[in-house]
């Protein structure tokens, strides 16, 4: 009995300290922001291809340029 009362009140102590299965001090790299401009990017890449099948010689690699380089590196380092 006196080693449950012990480690009830060690616990009390420490407080709630990190959830199980999650390693001390590492953070969720993504957040829903992340995931949202990361699907903005794979639309316009999508719509930047079907403009690129259909012929399109300037709308597709404006779309595919501004998809790679610009929404997939945002939607990466975006915190």
């Amino acid at each position: 009995m006196a080693n449950v009362a012990e480690s009830r009140s060690r616990r009390a102590r420490r407080g709630p300290g990190p959830k199980q299965g999650e390693a001390p001090g590492v953070e969720i790299a993504f957040g829903g922001k992340n995931y949202v401009i990361l699907a903005v990017a794979a639309a316009v890449i999508l719509v930047g291809y079907l403009a690129l099948s259909r012929g399109s010689i300037t709308l597709a690699p404006i779309l595919l340029l501004t998809g790679y380089l610009v929404l997939i590196p945002w939607g990466i380092l975006a915190k």
